[in-house]
């Protein structure tokens, strides 16, 4: 018999914009009290924790899981393992999380993301005459002609598959006006006095008009800020789940490649993956978040399965919270755990990454 892992515990901060309330605060810092809020909802003691898994995209390195194992008091023998898939990286951490649990390696792991997008360093390369030039971001594909910035991939795509930008604005206001209506408290971790995303607002369509077009259809209104914020849950196995009332079990995962220069396709392989996996059709579950980095983006990959449109991103997505790449997936997560500790039933996370990357996970209460 296959055994399987479970999350018994899911907390996030607050998600704020880059320059705002977290703008001073490091990665451990932001993931530090996410990781002891979990560690007290799940009545987990931190000398039984394994392992420590941390997505990180934008910070300087150091290993930021050692870091934040240290800072959240994680025994001193969990040296944390840090990963880095872009956007993808804080569900890819829960999904590793889970291999590990069923084959047996650990019992218990911290899984998730932190990012600050208001600390990241300024990035420069090394030349051979000693100068050193400023870049903003890597090279994703390493292919000459196929590493296009993520929104005017996005905007191609939108025009290719006649996704227009009322379409988008649409998406963008339904996102905000979700997110302002839900209550969102008993997954927020309070910190700084922070208990509620930043961004969300009221928006309207004349606002969305005003904003300036970076690419194509793609506005500012419809895509999402550089954020900070962190997000983790407790993976456990099937022996220390059975007596947990909160446990919420991971049925399928998947972590795939696609095509390196279009990045929005990526999760609808993911997506066809783990559905095929866990044998059940699109428009039977209960809950669906599909990161919004872009309004385009979500609409592709909701388009992509016959998904329940009320299922959808009930409490608002990446468009009316923000981006903290590296924490963007794990909060998916945790807003699909507590969505279904809502429901019940079974729900999916999805989300794409620069380079061509694309990771779902399927829970079921």
């Amino acid at each position: 018999m296959t055994k399987s892992a479970y999350i018994i515990a899911a907390h996030r901060s607050a998600v704020i914009p880059k320059g705002g309330a977290f703008s001073h605060l490091g990665i451990h810092q932001l993931a530090a009290p996410v990781i002891s809020r979990c560690l007290q909802s799940a009545n987990i003691n931190a000398d039984q924790v394994s392992e420590l898994i941390l997505s990180n995209a934008v910070g300087a390195g150091g290993n930021p899981a050692r870091l934040s194992a240290l800072a959240a008091g994680l025994p001193e023998h969990i040296g944390g393992l840090s990963i880095d898939r872009q956007c993808t990286g804080g569900l890819d951490a829960i999904w590793l999380a889970a291999q590990m649990v069923t084959s047996g390696v650990h019992d218990i792991i911290i899984a998730g993301g932190s990012e600050s997008a208001s600390r990241r360093p300024i990035r420069m390369h090394a030349v051979p005459n000693g100068d050193h030039i400023l870049y903003d971001r890597p090279d994703f594909t390493g292919l000459r002609g196929h590493d296009p910035d993520m929104v005017d991939a996005v905007a191609e795509l939108a025009q290719k598959l006649n996704i227009d930008g009322q379409s988008q604005t649409d998406w963008a206001i339904d996102s905000h006006a979700k997110a302002m209506q839900a209550d969102v408290s008993s997954e927020i971790t309070p910190i700084e006095h922070q208990t509620r995303d930043a961004f969300t607002r009221n928006l309207i369509q004349k606002t969305c008009d005003r904003a300036p077009i970076l690419s194509g259809t793609i506005t500012t209104a419809t895509t999402a800020v550089d954020a900070d914020a962190a997000a983790f849950v407790i993976v456990v196995s099937e022996d220390i789940a059975k007596n947990c009332p909160t446990a919420i079990r991971i049925v399928s995962g998947a972590m795939l490649g696609g095509q390196p220069d279009q990045p929005t396709l990526a999760p609808i392989a993911a997506i066809q993956s783990v559905l095929d996996t866990a044998g059940i059709p699109a428009q039977s579950l209960q809950a669906v978040e599909i990161m919004e980095a872009y309004a385009a983006q979500a609409i592709i990959a909701a388009q992509s399965q016959p998904f329940e449109p009320a299922t959808i991103n009930k409490g608002g997505g990446a468009l009316s919270r923000g981006h903290p790449i590296g924490a963007s997936g794990a909060i998916l997560a945790v807003r699909l755990y507590h969505e279904l500790q809502k429901s019940g039933g079974t729900g999916l996370a999805t989300i794409a990454a620069a380079g061509g990357l694309g990771s779902a996970l399927i829970l079921e209460a």
